[in-house]
């Protein structure tokens, strides 16, 4: 009796489909900021197109400026074939300065950058700091005075914006600027809003919602030319600071996946840039057109590192 019962229920599991696993994208951060806006965008168009056979869930996991993420997926899911990790050049510089207590980008397999995000420089509405000039000026007189906030930890991309722009503008002592680093751009614009910082240094992206608003007022943009659909920022360069300052938005996945699912994931990447959708998306958001992706992005990765290494020792980060 108990094999019949047995062989019944093997054969009624056997003869009903399974559900399909669900994909999973990790935001190192808070929701709110770039990497949770690379996961909800990218995770909604692949399930629009029907790459994936459900919904992508987004796990928002903060800390270390996306170390504890990181560390996560290397030491617990590093063979999980249905998980992505949204990442920017703000992995690939704490990768670059040793902040991720020894981990290298090589435990990680680096699937492709979607899209370019120009840097921004933005202050509270009622902020008496009207233009680029303004706040150089205010630094020069008083670093003490003004706290940058960023949405990267210490060292980090936000933060090293922030030099590069500073720096340009001819201040010379670094060690005295404030930087104030959140895990996500939406807890560095409260910052901001709050009064607790004068500044927030940042990606279009994940501050367009709150230009539109008016919670924060835009001073800079940190790219070639004026960014389309935003025409009334002014460049950094335009105001006389030559400061260029791009973020990649992209994913990675665990290392130990087959070389089929690694190549399914740049597919998916690849067929998400290419999309209407994703054109939508990056008018809306300030994005520009960046899609590079497999073997070449692998050697993009390892070229950004490099120069992030060198630009940290030229400004005292690293040794």
């Amino acid at each position: 009796m108990k094999i019949i019962v047995r062989g019944a229920a093997l054969a009624l599991l056997t003869s009903v489909a399974l559900p399909a696993s669900a994909a999973e994208c990790i935001a190192p951060a808070n929701p709110g900021g770039g990497w949770d806006f690379t996961c909800r965008q990218i995770g909604r168009i692949m399930t629009e197109l029907e790459l994936v056979p459900n919904m992508v869930q987004v796990t928002n996991l903060a800390g270390a400026g996306g170390g504890v993420a990181y560390a996560q997926v290397v030491s617990k899911r590093s063979d999980d074939p249905e998980l992505f990790v949204a990442a920017s050049s703000a992995t690939t510089t704490r990768l670059a300065q040793d902040a991720f207590a020894g981990a290298t980008a090589d435990q990680v397999r680096w699937v492709g950058s979607i899209g370019g995000d120009p840097g921004v420089i933005v202050v509270a509405k009622d902020s008496p700091i009207q233009n680029l000039n303004d706040l150089v000026e205010a630094v020069k007189a008083d670093p003490g005075s003004v706290a940058f906030a960023g949405g990267s930890a210490v060292g980090g991309f936000d933060h090293l914006k922030v030099l590069m722009l500073l720096g340009d503008a001819g201040v010379e002592d670094m060690r005295k600027i404030k930087y104030i680093g959140m895990d996500g751009g939406a807890d560095a614009i409260t910052q901001t809003v709050g009064g607790f910082a004068q500044a927030m240094t940042g990606d279009m992206s994940e501050i367009t919602g709150f230009i539109r608003s008016g919670d924060v007022r835009p001073i800079a943009v940190l790219s070639e030319e004026r960014v389309a659909g935003f025409d009334d920022v002014p460049t950094a360069k335009e105001q006389g600071v030559d400061t260029v300052a791009m973020n990649w938005r992209g994913i990675y996945v665990p290392k130990d996946i087959s070389d089929e699912d690694y190549q399914r994931w740049v597919d998916h990447l690849t067929a998400v840039g290419q999309s209407e959708q994703w054109q939508t998306v990056m008018a809306e958001n300030g994005l520009e057109p960046y899609l590079v992706t497999g073997a070449e992005f692998q050697s993009f990765v390892d070229e950004n590192i490099a120069e992030i290494q060198e630009l940290s020792r030229e400004i005292g980060l690293l040794k």
